[in-house]
């Protein structure tokens, strides 16, 4: 039963403190008048009135219930006003003990007045409080017999001590704890943001990869449908070709597409599924091929030793070669394309030019995705890139990717050769 009360006044102060301070304040409230109702009935029980027994006090009447009021009822204000609290229920106490009052009424209540300024106000109003409330003791201490004088004092020291100790250990752990929150409120929106930025640099991933596996294809397959339509009926021939590469450009996307998106759906836990490769620069004569069969005559040219490469870099060296071929078949007009690989010891350099008399790379400048693709991925292997238009006409695009252990090591491949961001 008992228990049941405490759970039930701590949900009430956890939910309104108010009505909680309201109905302690009430309850001391009343149990303070109470007494003070018996003992005027019986001033004997404490032998007020009596100067041969020391305690020469006046008998309570409605003046020290006045006060008991005053002293015990404002304490329902105690959070709200902690420092006006103490200050009037000191007074109150001060002038109920000075008229000649029991002592050992009022003292009490200024105590917890005390344990509040001290949760909830800085050290040093804490101080001045619980010197009030001291002086506010030892006056009613002066009134008693001088054989309790001493055990008055060091009890007086004493309670003031601990509603000050408990006091400013709430206040101390009231602010550590909303130093924890405000560190966890941080550490969440931290949290967000790391979370968000890992959204958004995914989805900046698979939108290159998108246009890099799709831009290419298309602009083949589009030529290609172009260039069939326009000899279908006077050169069968070209157009069963044209035809062809389509077909073959189509089932060459798609086994792209599958590739990309069996990465979005891998999951975690799916150990030892196998993956159709990344493409690399093994592949650069097929991709030279098929721009060829589009109408763009492509050379490919191979200095130094070519080597194996880690497969982040392989893939960024091929679709930076693909997204330039693909530009100088959109944007080029008639021209001629040459690739040319440099291996050197530390460096690999793609060099892309082409003869054509529009700039190759003016769509990828004007809203596209093909130039800053290129160059995101080239930051990512702290590689460099310099694109621009050559002085005798056409469009050069000049990577170079570092070859070193460092590098390599630094971006791992996932489980389909893609690179992890």
């Amino acid at each position: 039963m008992v228990t049941r009360a405490v759970e039930s006044v701590r949900r009430i102060a956890a939910m309104n403190p108010l009505v909680a301070d309201t109905a302690l304040a009430v309850v001391i409230t009343g149990m303070t008048l109470a007494f003070e109702a018996v003992v005027a009935r019986n001033p004997e029980m404490l032998g007020l009135g009596d100067p041969a027994a020391g305690f020469a006090y006046l008998p309570p009447d409605r003046v020290s219930m006045a006060l008991s009021v005053v002293v015990n009822l404002p304490l329902a204000l105690r959070r709200r006003a902690p420092f006006t609290i103490l200050l009037v229920s000191c007074g109150a106490a001060f002038v109920y003990h000075a008229l000649g009052y029991y002592y050992g009424f009022n003292t009490m209540p200024p105590l917890l007045a005390l344990y509040t300024v001290a949760a909830r106000r800085a050290p040093g109003v804490t101080a001045v409080g619980a010197a009030i409330t001291l002086a506010m003791w030892a006056h009613t201490f002066l009134t008693v017999p001088a054989s309790l004088l001493l055990a008055g004092t060091v009890q007086a020291c004493v309670l003031i001590g601990v509603a000050w100790g408990f006091g400013n250990t709430a206040r101390t752990l009231t602010e550590k704890s909303h130093s924890l929150e405000s560190l966890s409120e941080r550490l969440r929106h931290d949290q967000e943001d790391m979370a968000r930025r890992a959204v958004t640099q995914e989805r900046v991933r698979i939108a290159r990869e998108l246009h890099d596996v799709v831009a290419h294809h298309m602009s083949v397959i589009s030529v290609q449908a172009g260039l069939a339509r326009y000899v279908f009926t006077s050169d069968p021939g070209t157009a069963r070709d044209a035809l062809a590469t389509i077909a073959e450009t189509g089932s060459e996307v798609m086994g792209e597409m599958r590739r990309l998106l069996s990465v979005l759906r891998i999951e975690p836990e799916d150990d030892g599924v196998s993956y159709d490769p990344a493409p690399g620069l093994d592949r650069l004569g097929q991709l030279a091929e098929r721009v060829r069969s589009a109408g763009v005559p492509v050379e490919v040219t191979v200095r130094g030793t070519a080597r194996p490469l880690a497969p982040g870099i392989d893939l960024c060296a091929f679709r930076v070669v693909q997204e330039c071929l693909t530009n100088v078949l959109k944007h080029a007009g008639p021209a001629r394309a040459e690739v040319t690989l440099s291996y050197r010891p530390a460096e690999l350099e793609l060099r892309v030019t082409d003869d054509g008399r529009g700039r190759a790379g003016s769509g990828t400048d004007s809203g596209g995705h093909g130039l800053m693709g290129m160059r995101e991925r080239v930051k990512l292997y702290k590689g460099t890139i310099v694109a621009g238009p050559r002085p005798r006409g056409g469009f050069e695009v000049v990577v170079t990717l570092p070859l070193s252990s460092a590098t390599a090591d630094e971006h791992p491949p996932t489980p389909a050769g893609e690179t992890s961001e």
